[in-house]
């Protein structure tokens, strides 16, 4: 499912108005760094949007599977069980309210910006770039860009690099790893 953001205690907010910042992996661990200053573990949830059946779209499947094998307690969204389109609005709602959400979903941006991560302690909105209307999700959203937009953004993302995608995945998991001082 390709991205948009929002709180899911609130209405819509429009990217222009949101305070992200693009970032490589070192950023990418510094903003969990960040994070871990202020929650614990145990009091985050990650909500990894998207499916096995596009290759754009695996990132959060593919995230999501990494982060259980770290043991990560709040996960939604592994390949065994994917979070998207189908079953978001069941999933979201599951959520205990306490957990502070940290939604990852893959995204289509600019030429020069793929390979990049955007950002924010603001909500995602899953599937903008495909015409989708979702509600925002997440409390702190990443957005992995992992291909050019074009006219065609389902087609993008059907032929995606699985191999970016993969490195992509990885990096954000290895970033979790790092910058909340997982231990394995």
């Amino acid at each position: 499912m390709v991205f948009i953001m929002i709180n899911r205690r609130s209405s819509l907010l429009p990217y222009d108005n949101q305070d992200r910042r693009n970032v490589n992996q070192d950023g990418l661990t510094d903003f969990f760094r960040d994070i871990g200053a202020t929650h614990s573990i145990d009091t985050l949830a990650f909500v990894c949007i998207g499916t096995d059946r596009s290759t754009g779209d695996a990132l959060g499947p593919l995230t999501g599977s990494g982060l259980v094998a770290y043991g990560l307690p709040h996960v939604i969204g592994t390949m065994d069980f994917p979070c998207d389109a189908h079953n978001l609005h069941e999933r979201i709602p599951q959520i205990e309210d306490y957990l502070q959400v940290i939604a990852i979903d893959a995204c289509l941006g600019r030429h020069h910006t793929v390979g990049l991560y955007s950002i924010g302690a603001t909500p995602l909105f899953p599937a903008l770039s495909v015409g989708g209307r979702f509600p925002g999700v997440g409390n702190y959203s990443i957005a992995a860009i992992v291909n050019e937009n074009g006219p065609k953004p389902y087609w993008t993302l059907q032929t995606t690099s699985l191999h970016t995608v993969m490195n992509m995945s990885q990096d954000i998991v290895q970033a979790v790893v790092q910058g909340l001082g997982i231990l394995k």
